[in-house]
Parts: structure tokens; C-alpha cells; sequence
């Protein structure tokens, strides 16, 4: 499965304060974010139904994601995330900045 696309996915931060930073990721098919780490722990909000490819550096998961769904994933995770359908894909991603407690 190859991960090699000329097409950037798209961030759009909509907030960040000292307590989140909440950015909005469109793909187009075939789309990927580029190697990336979370400094952050964070969450994310399936916008779309997705065939999401996320490669950790050495397998490729595909995960089938259903709009509405969510997660969370703790800081340090080295990634690529791809959309591996054929329709568009979005999701929002909301990194903690301060946890409560």
C-alpha cells in the first residue's frame, strides 16, 4: 500500500487559546496529512463516513471511521493519516493544551 500523494490535506485552525487548539483536516481522496507528531494529547470527531489510512512508520491500519465517531490518542504519536476512500473526508482534531485535575 503505497502512501506517496501530491495532495496535501487541508488544516484550518479555528481556535487556539491556552487551552485547545481545534483544527479542522479536509481530504480530498487520496489526500495525507505528512509525517507529523503530537506534542499534544488529542481527540478527534469524524465529520465524514472515512477509509482512513494511518501509517505509524512501519504497517499501514486501515480503519473504517463512521461520521459522528470519535477518539483519542495520547501526545507523542508519529503518524501519517490518509484518506484511503474515494469520496472526501473530514474530520476535527482537538488538541488538549491544559487537562483538567
Amino acid at each position: 500500500m503505497s502512501f506517496h500523494c501530491d495532495i496535501p490535506a487541508s488544516p484550518t485552525v479555528q481556535q487556539d487559546d491556552a487551552d485547545t487548539r481545534i483544527t479542522r483536516w479536509d481530504f480530498q481522496p487520496g489526500a495525507t496529512t505528512g509525517w507529523h507528531e503530537h506534542g499534544l494529547p488529542y481527540v478527534v470527531v469524524m465529520l465524514t463516513a472515512a477509509q482512513m489510512h494511518v501509517h505509524d512508520g512501519e504497517q499501514v491500519n486501515v480503519i473504517a471511521r463512521r461520521a459522528g465517531e470519535s477518539y483519542a490518542r495520547p501526545a507523542g504519536v508519529r503518524h501519517d493519516v490518509k484518506n484511503g476512500g474515494s469520496e472526501p473526508m473530514a474530520f476535527i482534531e482537538i488538541e488538549m493544551k491544559r487537562l483538567p485535575g
